[in-house]
């Protein structure tokens, strides 16, 4: 099982920038994928953004060029840098990573104010 550490959420105004990081620990495989999830109250987990070892990039459809992933395989770390931001984007965000199953995190809250 992967450990995975998350800090950066926070409150910011609605057009305003957050950068989320999180580092992982503890695999004894080789981590094959990491990102980032979002769940609003009352919605389901979605998929923010993803990236693999081999630099592969998804993107959400809602955070689609306001959302910049990056990863870096040596430190196992992935962070999300967040810009534009709306009130839709209020919800907890969890770090993810993939070896031969997938890990998270205990999530980190981010509140967008209008």
């Amino acid at each position: 099982q992967v450990q995975l550490v998350e800090s950066g959420g926070g409150l910011v105004q609605a057009g305003g920038s957050l950068r989320l990081s999180c580092a992982a620990s503890g695999s004894r495989f080789s981590i094959n994928v990491m990102g980032w999830y979002r769940q609003a109250p009352g919605q389901q987990r979605e998929l923010v953004a993803e990236v693999t070892s081999g630099g592969w990039k998804n993107y959400g459809d809602s955070v689609k060029g306001r959302f910049t992933i990056s990863g870096d395989n040596a430190k196992n770390t992935v962070d999300l840098q967040m810009n534009d931001m709306k009130p839709e984007d209020t919800a907890v965000y969890y770090c993810t990573a993939v070896t031969y199953a997938r890990s998270w995190g205990q999530g980190t809250q981010v509140t967008v104010s209008s």
